[in-house]
């Protein structure tokens, strides 16, 4: 059996998030995630557009060619990013709408660009 994960066992995430508090505080507010799954693993994650995303993607030295694209059914982008930071590994995630939902919002009807 293995043993019981106590809170001291996700320190190094909670330690990263303290750190990045403190050195990004302006940053776009993501939600944040500390998991017993992943206990060296901070996720930020951020549900409202992708320009927030790039902006923590530079603070946290990631380059463009790490970055993960995909679309989720319902026309939602999604990017994603894993970065080492002050001991932990930081998974950075943000969703946003597709062109096509954009352009449907806005009365145009979507389609090929």
């Amino acid at each position: 059996m293995s043993e019981l994960l106590t809170l001291a066992g996700l320190s190094v995430p909670m330690r990263a998030l303290r750190t990045l508090a403190a050195e990004y505080g302006d940053l776009p507010a993501p939600t944040v995630s500390v998991s017993t799954i992943y206990p060296e693993r901070l996720e930020l994650c951020l549900h409202k557009g992708l320009g927030a995303f790039e902006v923590w993607r530079v603070a946290l030295g990631i380059g463009p060619e790490q970055v993960e694209f995909s679309e989720l059914p319902g026309s939602t982008w999604t990017l994603q990013a894993f970065a080492p930071y002050a001991g932990a590994e930081v998974e950075l995630i943000a969703y946003g709408p597709s062109l096509d939902r954009l352009r449907a919002g806005m009365g145009d009807g979507g389609g090929d660009a």
